[in-house]
């Protein structure tokens, strides 16, 4: 089977289209033939080696495991001895670390039925963003019906499906954005949007319940302006430098949450099915729906990784097999 690959940590030119073997399946396993994957920041990381830390698990000199990406759809060629809950033919949408290729091998618990009413392209831009968006509002967050809520960087991967999973559970929502991208974050649901080139959200005066901070510009004593006295903070990535990466930003989260009574706190998302369920569900009842900006084929892999780089991608980036 053909499979993006690489041997070294650089640019996309290190990404490599080769054959290698199709994956067995295990007992535990799923067989997917791949009909689309979407392109994430995780796999920027990966391919740079950056930040630098990482490569303690990933091979300091060059990458352990060669294959490449995370998201994916596609349908149900077999399935392992112990798998009850699918079976061949059955279109599905997951996540699993090397999926950028024509078949990937996964486990029950990151995988879930394709939303019905959604393309391969469309279910592919979901799992990593949407988990990360759901499970950063509703565990770390703690949203409730009525809050006031500010989604940073709105109109991105994370921050799209933030904003309408932010208003599937009634809040009040203010996405923060580029002037280009105003009209997109409004029809996701948006109750307000701020255009950052010409406001400053934290010199507003504004307070908010619930901020989800998808971009890591600005200190965590910015943001905390922008809170109420109880409000939380959630910050999901970005920021921080080649070294440590967001573990920077973390890890001043941690330290500053030990002496305010604000809640600020950041998190890693957690692949899991039954999340993957809810996305489906949101998506299937009309609360939710993927923002696409791009589409490519599978030779465009380096033109995707590219335009990721230039950090303005609207919504996800998509490669179809």
């Amino acid at each position: 089977m053909k499979a993006i690959t690489y041997h070294n940590y650089g640019s996309p030119d290190v990404l490599k289209i080769e054959e290698v073997g199709k994956p067995a399946v295990g007992d535990n396993d799923v067989l997917v033939r791949v009909r689309a994957v979407a392109v994430n920041p995780y796999d920027w990381h990966f391919m740079r080696g950056k930040p630098y830390f990482m490569r303690l698990m990933t091979g300091l000199g060059n990458p352990k495991k060669t294959h490449f990406g995370a998201d994916f759809s596609g349908v149900v060629e077999a399935v392992g001895k112990n798998i009850a809950i699918f079976k061949p033919g059955d279109e599905v949408f997951g996540c699993k670390h090397g999926a950028f290729a024509e078949y990937v091998c996964v486990p029950e618990k990151a995988l879930a039925l394709k939303p019905k009413n959604l393309a391969f392209e469309e279910a592919a831009a979901v799992p990593m963003a949407g988990l990360t968006a759901l499970q950063a509002l509703r565990d770390s967050g703690g949203i409730q019906s009525g809050q006031k809520v500010l989604i940073n960087g709105a109109s991105g991967g994370v921050g799209s499906f933030g904003v309408q999973i932010a208003r599937s559970y009634g809040c009040d929502v203010t996405g923060v954005c580029s002037g280009r991208n105003v009209e997109l974050v409004r029809s996701l649901g948006a109750d307000q949007v701020i255009d950052y080139t010409k406001q400053n959200f934290t010199e507003s005066g504004m307070h908010y319940d619930l901020i989800l901070d998808c971009v890591g510009n600005r200190s965590i004593f910015a943001f905390r302006r922008a809170l109420t006295p109880r409000g939380t903070y959630v910050g999901v990535g970005g920021g921080g430098g080649d070294w440590l990466g967001p573990l920077t930003g973390l890890l001043t989260v941690l330290i500053v949450s030990w002496f305010v009574r604000q809640h600020v706190t950041g998190m890693i998302a957690r692949i899991t099915r039954q999340d993957l369920v809810k996305l489906a569900e949101l998506i299937e009842s009309g609360k939710m729906k993927p923002v696409i900006d791009r589409r490519y084929t599978f030779g465009e892999v380096r033109e995707a990784m590219s335009y990721l780089e230039e950090g303005h991608v609207r919504g996800k980036l998509v490669i179809v097999l």
